[in-house]
């Protein structure tokens, strides 16, 4: 167990409690975050096949952390997992390819294909990057920078396990404050509305005041 703030208690997700953060999701982050909400991936409270395997995969990592009220209902949490190498990030596009949901296959082709631009493994000689992937917080909890502390006690986990670098794709204004109010510098960043299929339209319309999808990072050594 991590300490506590704000009156709820921070700790490491561990595999009881996945149905419950999945659940939580639904009500969040699944319909609220901005790509999402962009191309009406799913609607509150709605499950999402895809979405929950990747939510999934990254829990089992065993480093994602939530904020717990005394009475145990999730207040938030931080989905985390540990990226090894721009291969596997290939390997993923390529898979990506082949799935039917034309929604979601927008939304992680555009993520793989701006990582995939950079190469932070080799920038900082590393096999491995704690990478942040979600973050979310139940609207009755917002706005007591809880989002901040996950991150910030993400980032003492990722210290703990001897990372050298940590990284989020952030694709809102907000999630992109926190990290940058946390240290995290932009390593690329593409706007939606020059980010176009092949008649020149642009994929995304993504609502004021989200402009824009930043790749951003930290050194922690």
């Amino acid at each position: 167990m991590l300490a506590n703030s704000n009156g709820l208690r921070m700790e490491i997700i561990t595999e009881p409690w996945f149905p419950e953060v999945i659940q939580h999701l639904r009500r969040t982050f699944f319909a609220d975050e901005p790509l999402n909400k962009a191309v009406n991936l799913c609607r509150p409270g709605d499950g999402h096949t895809l979405l929950e395997k990747h939510s999934l995969s990254s829990l089992r990592d065993g480093i994602s952390v939530m904020a717990v009220t005394a009475s145990g209902e999730i207040a938030g949490v931080v989905v985390n997992g540990i990226l090894y190498g721009n291969d596997d990030t290939s390997r993923a596009l390529d898979t990506l390819a082949t799935m039917d949901d034309d929604k979601f296959r927008k939304i992680f082709t555009l993520l793989y294909e701006e990582n995939l631009k950079i190469d932070l493994f080799e920038q900082f000689s590393v096999e491995k990057i704690f990478e942040i992937r979600i973050l979310s917080v139940d609207s009755k909890f917002r706005g007591q920078g809880l989002a901040k502390e996950l991150m910030r006690k993400s980032e003492e986990v990722a210290r703990t396990q001897g990372f050298r670098i940590m990284k989020t794709d952030a694709t809102g204004m907000f999630s992109q404050r926190v990290a940058s109010s946390l240290g995290f510098a932009t390593r690329h960043e593409v706007l939606y509305d020059d980010y176009c299929d092949q008649d020149g339209r642009p994929v995304f319309h993504v609502g004021e005041p989200h402009d824009r999808l930043k790749i951003m990072y930290k050194a922690l050594c």
